[in-house]
C-alpha cells in the first residue's frame, strides 16, 4: 500500500510521523472536540451539518476560529486529503480540533489547531449490517447532562469504559444511560427505538450527542410521513420494542437483533437506509 498522509494544520505529514507534543492540551486535558465524517463518491457527506455542529461545539468550548471551519473548509480539506492519499473516492474521516498554547487548567490562548486523518473504504454507499447487533445496557457509569453533552469532545472515558464492558461481555454494542437513568446513546451512535409503530429517539435534552446522521434520519422520517418522537426514554422499553437501530455519520444505520432474550425486526432500518442512499 502506498504511503498514507494526514493533514496537520494545513500541512501533509506521513501518518506515522509524530505531530503532537506532550504539551498538547487535547492530550493533557481532553481540551478539544472532533467530527467523524464519511467521504463517499468523491464528496463529503452532510458537510453543512458537520460544520454547524463543529461551530456550535467550538463556541461552547470558547474556542476561536469557528467561523473559518465552515462547510467549504471541510469539503476542501477532505478533497485535498483524498487526492494526496489516492483514495478511490470513499473514506472514513476524523477531524480533531484542539486548543493550542500552554497553561494548566486555565488556557493561555483560545486559538485552535487541527488534525484531519482518514481510512480508505471500498463501499460507495451506506450498508446495513447483515447480522444484527447484540446489545446490553452499560450502567456502571452514566453520562452527565450539560451544555457540552451534545458535542463529540476529546474527553471520552465514559465511552472507553463502555467499550471495555462490551468486550468483556462479548457484545456488539452497549447502550449508555444519562445521569437520570434514561436512555441516552450507544458507544458510538445515536439510538432509535420503534414501539407501537412509532419511532422514538432520546431528545437532545437527555444529553445525547447531536448526531449528524441522527438529524438526517429525522429529516428522512419527516419526508416519508413517519412519526418520529424525541423523548425521555426509559431503558425498559428495550424489552418491549419491535425494532432498535443505531446511527452515526460513518456507518449510516445498524440494526439491533437482540437484547437479552428479546429479538427485534429490521423493516424500518431497511426502509430508511434505502432512502438514505437515494439522497
Amino acid at each position: 500500500m502506498s504511503q498514507q498522509y494526514l493533514l496537520f494544520n494545513d500541512e501533509f505529514h506521513a501518518v506515522d510521523t509524530p505531530v503532537l507534543t506532550a504539551s498538547n492540551r487535547s492530550f493533557k486535558f481532553g481540551d478539544g472536540l472532533f467530527e467523524s465524517m464519511r467521504f463517499m463518491n468523491g464528496k463529503l457527506q452532510f458537510a453543512n451539518l458537520h460544520a454547524d455542529r463543529l461551530a456550535a461545539g467550538m463556541k461552547a468550548l470558547k474556542m476561536d476560529g469557528f467561523a473559518l471551519m465552515d462547510d467549504y473548509f471541510l469539503r476542501q480539506k477532505a478533497a485535498e486529503l483524498a487526492k494526496r492519499n489516492k483514495w478511490n473516492g470513499n473514506a472514513r474521516l476524523r477531524l480533531s480540533i484542539y486548543r493550542e498554547g500552554s497553561g494548566v487548567y486555565t488556557p493561555e490562548v483560545n486559538k485552535v489547531g487541527y488534525v484531519l486523518e482518514g481510512i480508505s473504504l471500498k463501499s460507495n454507499q451506506y450498508e446495513l449490517n447483515a447480522k444484527g447487533l447484540i446489545i446490553d445496557v452499560f450502567d456502571e457509569m452514566t453520562k452527565s447532562v450539560n451544555k457540552i453533552s451534545n458535542f463529540k469532545t476529546s474527553n471520552a472515558l465514559l465511552y472507553v469504559m463502555a467499550g471495555i464492558f462490551k468486550s468483556q461481555n462479548r457484545l456488539d454494542e452497549a447502550m449508555i444511560l444519562n445521569q437520570n437513568g434514561f436512555l441516552c446513546e450507544s458507544i458510538s451512535a445515536n439510538v432509535f427505538v420503534v414501539y407501537n409503530n412509532q419511532i422514538y429517539t432520546p431528545a437532545l435534552t437527555e444529553g445525547c450527542v447531536s448526531g449528524v446522521m441522527r438529524t438526517a434520519i429525522m429529516q428522512l422520517a419527516k419526508m416519508n410521513d413517519m412519526e418520529l418522537i424525541e423523548a425521555q426514554i426509559n431503558p425498559e422499553i428495550l424489552k418491549e420494542a419491535e425494532e432498535v437501530f443505531i446511527t452515526n455519520a460513518t456507518q449510516g444505520i445498524q440494526w439491533v437483533m437482540g437484547y437479552g432474550r428479546k429479538r427485534y425486526f429490521n423493516e424500518v432500518s431497511k426502509f430508511l437506509i434505502e432512502k438514505l442512499n437515494n439522497l
